[in-house]
């Protein structure tokens, strides 16, 4: 197999040094070179051709979103973010993201070698499938949403909406709840993302959505027209308590590796809601999410999975579909009707069959 060809740019050079030592020690992984500011990246992207890069958020001569900005519009390759874990770092994360960056790592933690290593499994396996997903030109930013969904069809009016996510998923959730409409019924999100991000991210949910967009503290009654995102260092869960709803934040281990994990709030939701349910999994690395799905579908809710052509990577939402955990298999652009009732036609998936499920 070639090897995935890296360049790091990163103006730290102690830095440049640790991320070339841990993907170097990777033998599917070659980093082609390093450059300390985006000039000298700039000339090196021409003369190497990586297949992917890594960037530093801020850097001197020319910040990093500006850079981003520019690459995605002239040259778009899969770009792999490191992030400080600060609130300025979390802000400038996600506005990357949606400039186009596939995925993003925070910085190493030097000298701690049991937390460099466990970074190492994480930068490793975020560089490997930045290789392989999907990127396009952007013109500067995401694009202009449509306009508000119309709810048509609510089987009950206790529906609980349940969505999940990973690699590309911070933009795949804005897209869907930026089109739902300010009375729909009550939204989980569980994303993974590091706990100093979470909050930032529920933010920026809210800035763009006509839903009440936030981080969820736990023991809340689920509402209409409200959207509760899992603390990036808590599972979150749905209750049923009398007649209502509620969250309920879960401090266990990792499970699938994640913390909080789809599977986790899908499971919860299986439980408490059964057909009074209806979950999306969105694009995403792994199989996290995708037996919770299946377990919700067991339990009479109606599933969706999005589809492999407009998902960053197809893993979290591929296993559900091979497991034969989805209803339905829909772009991105679909998926927020059929979370409201919509009844938008679904578009086939080449090539995949499953026990439950046959997609042409």
């Amino acid at each position: 197999m070639q090897k995935i060809r890296v360049l790091i740019v990163d103006d730290s050079a102690l830095v440049r040094q640790v991320l070339t030592e841990l993907l170097t020690a990777d033998p599917a992984i070659e980093v082609v070179g390093t450059a300390a500011d985006p000039y000298l990246a700039r000339e090196k992207i021409k003369t190497l051709a990586p297949d992917v890069l890594t960037l530093d958020v801020e850097m001197p001569r020319m910040d990093g979103l500006t850079f981003l900005a520019n690459l995605m519009r002239l040259r778009p390759m899969p770009v792999v973010m490191v992030s400080s874990l600060t609130e300025r770092g979390a802000e400038v994360t996600l506005k990357a993201l949606e400039l186009g960056a596939v995925d993003f790592v925070t910085k190493p933690r030097l000298g701690l070698t049991e937390g460099l290593q466990e970074y190492a499994e994480d930068l490793v396996a975020k560089v490997r499938q930045a290789a392989v997903a999907r990127v396009s030109a952007r013109a500067g930013g995401p694009a202009n949403a449509g306009p508000v969904i119309r709810m048509t069809s609510l089987r009950t009016t206790d529906q609980v909406i349940a969505i999940g996510a990973s690699t590309g998923g911070t933009e795949a959730i804005r897209a869907v709840l930026q089109v739902l409409p300010p009375d729909c019924p009550p939204v989980v999100i569980a994303q993974h993302i590091p706990a100093a991000f979470s909050a930032s991210f529920a933010e920026r949910l809210d800035q763009h959505s006509a839903l009440v967009v936030c981080e969820s503290r736990g023991n809340e009654r689920l509402m209409a027209g409200h959207a509760y995102v899992a603390p990036g260092d808590r599972h979150l869960q749905v209750v049923c308590s009398g007649a209502h709803f509620l969250t309920r934040l879960d401090d266990g281990p990792p499970v699938n590796r994640h913390k909080p994990s789809v599977d986790v709030l899908f499971d919860s939701v299986a439980v408490a809601c059964g057909r009074n349910a209806i979950a999306a999994i969105l694009t995403g690395m792994g199989e996290d999410g995708a037996r919770g799905l299946l377990a919700m579908r067991e339990a009479g809710a109606t599933t969706v999975a999005q589809d492999e052509a407009s998902s960053v990577v197809w893993g979290m939402p591929g296993s559900a579909v091979r497991l034969g955990a989805a209803d339905k298999v829909l772009p991105l652009a679909e998926v927020p009707a059929a979370l409201v009732g919509g009844d938008k036609p679904v578009r086939s998936v080449t090539g995949v069959k499953t026990n439950n499920l046959s997609v042409r």
